[in-house]
């Protein structure tokens, strides 16, 4: 079996346990024992704060912020308000630290029926990012739709049609790389906290054993995961900071 090369750490928000010191430690580790040439984080960036990059920014690749508008109204509705913060200048802030860290800025929208109007050209361009992934919103039996979902996301749904018009609007940003659902769906292999993979191809996560039980080997031919469809939505790209050659 190839070993790992990449590894991406998201939530819920990774920085909440322990105020990041927790994840700081397992991006350390990933980099400085495991030697991974990627390790990656997902968050909100609400919690971030400049001692975590003096502390541990050298061994992060890349920090993707999700965000879903840049009007903080939208940002309020969609429930990504973050009270006295402005999630918009937040975000400027994210930026400048990950420059002068060193560490990649990418971002993370997932288009809804409330910014599916938006443009966010040029937002995007002035900070930008190395990449911007713009997902469609995605259906989740269990986690967003159904009787025992945790948040209900059926008025957020929006059409491919809506979706192509979007990303139409946003032709001219040489970084976005757009998710649809059909892409998203099986081409990620995700670890939940218990260590099992969770397979999505029937809409729902359903999961492994897991890897501490029966080892990866094993629990890998449950997860899912659609390698044809990983590499067709451009799931490998040049992922670690030294072989970005980034002017910082």
């Amino acid at each position: 079996m190839d070993s790992m090369e990449k590894i991406n750490f998201s939530g819920g928000e990774p920085f909440i346990h322990d105020r990041g010191e927790y994840l700081g430690k397992l991006v350390k580790f990933c980099k400085a024992e495991l030697q991974l040439p990627s390790v990656s984080i997902v968050s909100n960036g609400s919690l971030i704060r400049e001692k975590w990059f003096q502390n541990y920014g050298e061994y992060l690749d890349i920090l993707a912020i999700s965000c879903d508008s840049f009007d903080e109204q939208v940002n309020i509705l969609i429930g990504r308000g973050q009270g006295k913060k402005n999630h918009v200048e937040n975000l400027q802030k994210l930026r400048m630290w990950c420059r002068n860290y060193k560490v990649a800025f990418k971002i993370n929208s997932v288009i809804n029926r409330f910014n599916v109007e938006e443009d966010m050209t040029e937002q995007i361009k002035a900070l930008n990012p190395v990449r911007w992934k713009v997902f469609q919103c995605l259906l989740i039996e269990g986690e967003n739709t159904g009787e025992d979902a945790l948040r209900e996301a059926e008025r957020f749904v929006i059409s491919d049609e809506e979706f192509e018009r979007f990303l139409e609007r946003h032709k001219e940003v040489s970084c976005l790389v757009p998710e649809s659902n059909q892409k998203m769906k099986d081409s990620y292999l995700i670890l939940d906290e218990y260590m099992r993979f969770l397979n999505c191809r029937k809409g729902r996560k359903d999961p492994s054993k897991s890897i501490l039980d029966v080892g990866v080997e094993e629990a890998i031919k449950f997860s899912g995961f659609d390698e044809k469809m990983f590499l067709k939505r451009g799931g490998k790209y040049i992922w670690s900071k030294t072989d970005l050659k980034l002017d910082w």
